[in-house]
């Protein structure tokens, strides 16, 4: 099949805000590389300055690095703010490497812990993996990872502790930076310290990484990644499961991932015995709001509006119709368990929570006391819809839709779901 036109559906920013626009403007009158650093040099100074820590454990994360530094100052064209929150996130990532390092040297039990069967919810992204995961989250006996643990994991929390831990507060300056410049982002996904988080938001620190690819207009360290088989990020996602299990073993834990999609293989190869909840949703739906939100993304850092997301491409550059193929080829011909594969509609999950709770628990083989199913729902029901304000996109034209309906075709048949546009 042709691929699609990247440039059906274009990302149309809204105003920044005065300030931001006055900030810029500053940047573009200075010499904003000098004043804003992004030199590998400067940036592993300065992380081992402010830890008081030198090893940064295996090398293979340096490869991947190098090559998104690079992108970042001859593709990225950021701007000074941009520069400015690049910084501050990959100083983020090299210090908590460090200290991660560090304690696994230091507690060498931790690598010993097991992660058993973790769940994973994938899908395409803007499918509804975000609100599942917070749906099945209520659940007490899931166990999440949370913004704030995933940026600064050290030391571990210990349940129980009642007092307020700093980092909350420090995570929740970092991502409400997000908000300020490109207001229009809390429209579109809700971050907060203590919400939880997919995946790619602790696997920065291994540098194979599609969350780079989703923020930066960094085409070679894309590349890079689309090609890399994803081991040493899969062996650093666990690390940060051993560390923060380590204090205590959850009834399970409940992880998501969109962006695992392309790599299923490499993740059942870390966790074999992993189970996937598989988000569906119109595709056709989904990859027109991908456009708009990737353009926010990178809007936050830049003023060139030409570098978002190609309409219908996933994040690794390949077209999303292909991602989709591949996954379902390797459920068919066993390079990953369909049997461990459990799909869930999205418009009729909220038709019946209920049954289709009961259903999904039955699935993954998990317990379900009432008071976990009410738990999660009381949150369907007291989940406020368009708290942060609706998010508006365009839909794109009837030939544009049919195309792309065409290309998901495949797909749709497969799993059995319906058009919603």
């Amino acid at each position: 099949m042709a691929p699609l036109d990247p440039k059906a559906i274009v990302y149309q920013p809204k105003p920044r805000p005065e300030w931001a626009r006055e900030f810029i403007d500053i940047g573009n009158r200075i010499d904003a590389r000098s004043v804003v650093p992004l030199d590998e040099a400067s940036l592993l100074r300065a992380a081992r300055k402010n830890t008081g820590l030198e090893d940064f454990g295996d090398d293979d994360w340096v490869e991947p690095f190098r090559i998104l530094l690079d992108d970042l100052e001859h593709t990225a064209k950021l701007h000074l703010f941009g520069r400015v929150m690049t910084r501050s996130d990959l100083l983020i990532h090299l210090e908590g490497r460090l200290r991660v390092v560090d304690w696994l040297k230091r507690h060498p039990d931790v690598e010993r812990e097991v992660i058993e069967a973790p769940v994973f919810i994938i899908g395409l992204p803007r499918s509804g993996t975000t609100i599942m995961q917070e749906i099945l989250g209520a659940d007490p006996n899931a166990r999440t990872v949370r913004m704030w643990e995933a940026k600064f994991p050290v030391p571990p929390p210990a349940p129980g502790d009642t007092r307020p831990d700093p980092r909350i507060a420090q995570a929740q300056d970092v991502v409400g930076l997000q908000d300020r410049i490109t207001p229009e982002w809390a429209t579109m996904h809700k971050v907060g310290a203590e919400l939880p988080v997919e995946c790619i938001e602790w696997t920065y620190a291994s540098f194979v990484s599609y969350a780079f690819s989703a923020s930066f207009y960094v085409p070679n360290y894309t590349k890079y990644v689309a090609q890399n088989d994803h081991r040493s990020a899969f062996a650093w996602h666990k690390k940060i499961l051993q560390l923060l299990q380590s204090t205590g073993r959850p009834g399970h834990w409940l992880l998501k991932g969109p962006t695992h999609l392309p790599v299923l293989p490499s993740l059942f190869e870390a966790y074999p015995d992993a189970k996937l909840t598989l988000m569906l949703r119109d595709p056709v739906k989904s990859a027109a709001s991908v456009v708009d939100v990737s353009g926010v993304l990178y809007y936050m850092r830049s003023d060139d509006t030409t570098l978002g997301k190609g309409f219908g491409r996933s994040i690794d550059g390949k077209e999303t119709y292909q991602t989709l193929q591949d996954m379902i080829d390797w459920m068919e011909n066993g390079t990953i368990p369909k049997d461990r594969v459990f799909p869930i509609d999205y418009p009729a999950f909220f038709e019946n929570p209920d049954a289709a709770l009961e259903k999904l628990y039955a699935d993954l083989q998990l317990p379900l006391p009432s008071g976990s199913k009410q738990a999660m729902l009381d949150y369907v029901a007291n989940k406020p819809k368009d708290k942060f304000g609706k998010h508006d996109y365009e839909m794109g034209d009837p030939e544009t839709i049919a195309a792309t309906r065409a290309a998901f075709r495949p797909f749709q048949e497969y799993f059995g779901v319906a058009s919603e546009v």
